[in-house]
């Protein structure tokens, strides 16, 4: 089932092994019960520390598996064949149960160690789903640092009748103790913070004791993390609040233009800039929004979400954008129940259903593309006259036999039985009339809105757009703050040109400190001497 260079390289990673571990497969006679008893059996035979044997009654769910340290309670359990995304997720988790280290901040291990009380967890991913693993490597690393933890990952396109039972119409689905707890991206640390959400005060109190930054960045995409490592560079006071790091990247399927990386996936970028900003002294407050920002005589304050307050001698924007939503009754009611933004991670839980994609440019088009190989209908419906998209990705979409393409279409509202999505509505906006779709699912397409609802009322001027305003060195109306990225009026919302912009409000951040402040002066001096 391994090709052979997949072998060599798991070998090589199990000899990081150094206790015994148990495989036990709970098994059935259908071919997916056939092909997880080879997979388990490969991985068995790689190491002389692991031990695989059959158990009917272990698990209800067949094909299932679970990953024990004997004389332990340390387990966690996969329901379905982790191959695709969460290929990973088996790997760490058969070197995590086998005594390898967790690589979490101790903090965070020792409060995963002291949560009182029983969890059992059971999450639903997809082998497509970018979004997925991150929870399922955060829940199998929280079952292993406390056995009061319990975990099973859940292949939804395997066990379709628990989805359609539960109403699952969005991935990552985490059940915790039977009931709903959190749906999309999550880390271990933001987990956490739902499960003993008692400690805002002393977050707050935190926050509040830092020290004067000497240049504080708002944002952790690429736009906030190169500024964060073109101020680190210039041996000043850094620090970077950010409400999820990696920010918008971490739901980008597939990145291919940025210059001298042929092709990534966005969680492993995220990853890599996290892992090259922390290579420096920067203070990095992660699980954080920003709530306002006002300038107190050389002071700019940046107000915390939930409490708490940063002082800094500058500031650089970079909170980015996220999806633009429809605004249409019905969205918000129905959004993880049939209402998604993410074809990629939620596609195969639609599998020979009718859908509809609403949006005609490329992120459209390529959505209505991918989802044509897994549903039985996919519904295009573009607001404007004609598509939006390369006439590339048109051609392609014009030749697949279950497309349907509607333009000059206004959504209208998204229709639903108080469980799910059955239906949309929409207008033809030439004859005016108004149309109803029978639907499984809608899919939002229409671009991006820029995260600046917090400075409104600020002395941060936006755009008619809602974005910040910057001149050319990245410069906004507020003295001393600096903004970079899709938050920005800089055009072309693209990954590298975020970057380009965060280092260069960095050098312009340098800049404007070495004018205004002493401290900063000196620094600079001893730098160019050293």
């Amino acid at each position: 089932m391994l090709d052979a260079n997949i072998k060599t390289q798991l070998k090589a990673y199990l000899e990081k092994i150094t206790q015994p571990i148990e495989i036990v497969a709970s098994l059935d006679v259908d071919a997916k019960s056939v092909e997880l008893r080879e997979l388990l059996q490969e991985i068995d035979s790689l190491s002389d520390k692991t031990s695989y044997r059959e158990d009917a009654d272990a698990q209800a769910r067949k094909p299932s598996f679970m990953i024990n340290r004997p004389g332990t309670d340390i387990s966690v359990s996969f329901a379905g064949i982790p191959m695709g995304h969460e290929f990973t997720s088996l790997i760490l988790a058969l070197l995590q149960v086998g005594g390898h280290a967790v690589k979490l901040d101790e903090a965070v291990i020792e409060q995963i160690r002291n949560l009182p009380g029983d969890f059992v967890f059971e999450t639903y991913f997809s082998l497509s789903c970018q979004n997925c693993p991150d929870v399922v490597q955060a829940l199998n690393a929280m079952a292993v640092i406390n056995p009061r933890i319990k975990h099973v990952a859940i292949d939804g396109a395997l066990f379709q009748q628990e989805v359609q039972e539960r109403n699952i119409l969005s991935v990552p689905a985490v059940f915790l103790n039977g009931e709903l707890f959190h749906q999309g991206r999550a880390s271990a640390e933001e987990l956490l913070a739902k499960l003993d959400a008692g400690d805002t005060e002393a977050r707050a109190q935190a926050l509040d004791a830092k020290d004067e930054y000497d240049v504080l960045v708002v944002g952790g995409g690429p736009a906030g993390a190169a500024a964060a490592i073109y101020a680190a560079r210039k041996g000043i006071r850094t620090g970077v609040l950010a409400e999820r790091f990696g920010g918008q990247v971490l739901d980008t399927m597939s990145i291919e233009n940025y210059i001298s990386v042929v092709e990534t996936e966005g969680p492993k970028f995220a990853a890599a800039l996290e892992q090259h900003v922390k290579a420096y002294d920067v203070d990095i407050m992660n699980l954080h929004r920003a709530a306002g920002i006002r300038r107190e005589g050389r002071q700019i304050l940046v107000d915390v979400d939930g409490g708490g307050q940063l002082k800094a001698k500058s500031v650089i924007l970079a909170t980015g954008a996220r999806w633009r939503e429809l605004n249409v009754p019905g969205e918000q009611e129905y959004r993880n129940r049939g209402v998604a933004y993410c074809p990629h991670c939620d596609g195969p839980l639609f599998k020979g259903k009718d859908v509809a994609v609403v949006g005609g440019g490329n992120s459209g088009v390529e959505a209505a593309i991918d989802l044509a190989g897994l549903v039985r209908h996919v519904t295009l419906i573009e607001f404007g006259e004609q598509l939006r998209a390369d006439e590339v990705l048109q051609r392609k979409l014009r030749s697949l036999p279950n497309v349907k393409i509607i333009t000059q279409a206004q959504t209208t509202e998204v229709l639903g039985d108080g469980a799910k999505v059955v239906g949309l509505r929409y207008l033809d906006r030439q004859g005016q009339q108004s149309h109803t779709l029978d639907l499984d699912g809608v899919f939002v397409q229409i671009g991006l809105v820029p995260n600046t609802e917090w400075l409104k009322g600020s002395e941060v001027a936006l755009s008619r757009h809602g974005e910040i305003e910057v001149d050319v060195r990245g410069a906004t109306s507020l003295a001393g703050v600096f903004a970079a990225g899709d938050v920005t009026t800089v055009p072309y919302k693209q990954i590298i040109i975020a970057a380009g912009e965060g280092a260069k409000a960095s050098l312009s951040a340098f800049d404007y400190l070495i004018r205004n402040s002493a401290d900063v002066q000196e620094v600079a001096e001893e730098s160019a001497t050293a």
